[in-house]
């Protein structure tokens, strides 16, 4: 009887490509901190525009500075956006209802609401007032459904607690003591279209550059400003300019506008509007680090307290959850 050889066919295994399955950690870790880094960057540039539309307020009409900052803002972005604006005309005429909108709460009102304010009430005011706006920013973002976890509603009542103390000097009687005037309705309803404004950035159009977008808000808000600018320069007749004032306006139409405003919006589209409003929070303290290089002013013991309050506050609702 023959046998036949089973000869075993081995199959040679085929060498499995290790499917590699891209690892969002880091990106996502990176994001997380891009964010707020961005945020810190435009709270430190504004920190200094405080500063300096203080100083205006005397020289420039309220309206006029405004008007001026967006300009020269525009002017700044436009070697940027401009070739952008006209391949992009056709969303942002799809769009133009939305950022009008925008337009309006960030470039039209919210500044020129703050610099009305600034010749009515004191800066201890205004800065208790700006307190106020990461929580409204929080409000209007769980509005539009937004999520906003315990660890990050702590954080930013952590940081609240710290800018109100550190604001009060650490002394209720200082801020029972504090006399309110109508420069404070005025920043009340900034800090409200600051807070709107931020909001909506999240929904922002995605076919629409980031750089582009900024610029057509701010020709959107400019053009609503200037019928304002004409009445202003009208009834109040236009400014003397000199170096001190051109140089200011400078500064708060490229760094504090520009600039500030594309690094705020690209901190909304990473991490929320909610998140980037809490390191808003750092305000008091860039202002005192910004008088300490300026003016040598030295910060007290309890200052750094509210100071450490104010950062914990930020780091914790900067956490993942």
């Amino acid at each position: 009887m023959p046998t036949t050889d089973v000869i075993p066919t081995t199959s040679t295994p085929r060498t499995a490509t290790p499917t590699t399955t891209p690892t969002t950690s880091r990106p996502r870790r990176a994001v997380l901190w891009l964010g707020p880094l961005l945020a810190g960057l435009a709270t430190l540039i504004w920190s200094g525009n405080f500063v300096i539309a203080r100083a205006l307020s005397d020289e420039i009409p309220p309206i006029q500075t405004a008007f001026w900052r967006w300009a020269i803002a525009l002017l700044a972005l436009a070697p940027f956006a401009a070739r952008g604006l006209w391949q992009h005309r056709s969303a942002i005429r799809a769009h133009a209802g939305y950022i009008t909108v925008v337009g309006l709460l960030g470039m039209t009102l919210f500044n020129t609401l703050i610099y009305i304010a600034g010749q009515t009430t004191s800066a201890t005011n205004l800065a208790l007032i700006a307190a106020a706006s990461p929580v409204l920013i929080a409000v209007f973002a769980a509005v539009g459904g937004e999520r906003l976890s315990r660890l990050r509603v702590a954080g930013m009542l952590l940081a609240l607690v710290g800018v109100v103390a550190l604001v009060a000097k650490g002394s209720v009687t200082v801020l029972l003591g504090l006399d309110f005037a109508v420069g404070d309705l005025w920043m009340i309803a900034a800090m409200c279209t600051f807070a709107g404004y931020s909001a909506l950035l999240k929904r922002k159009p995605k076919e629409i550059p980031a750089v582009v977008f900024l610029a057509a808000t701010v020709l959107f808000g400019l053009v609503m400003l200037l019928p304002a600018q004409l009445v202003s320069l009208a009834v109040e007749g236009g400014f003397s300019p000199t170096g001190g004032n051109l140089s200011a306006l400078a500064y708060i139409g490229i760094a504090s506008s520009a600039l500030a405003f594309f690094v705020w919006n690209k901190a909304v589209e990473l991490i929320g509007a909610t998140r980037a409003g809490v390191v808003y929070y750092l305000q008091p303290v860039c202002v005192a680090g910004l008088a300490y290089l300026a003016i040598g002013e030295a910060s007290t013991l309890a200052q750094f307290a509210c100071m450490g309050l104010i950062i914990a506050g930020v780091v914790l609702s900067s956490s993942r959850r």
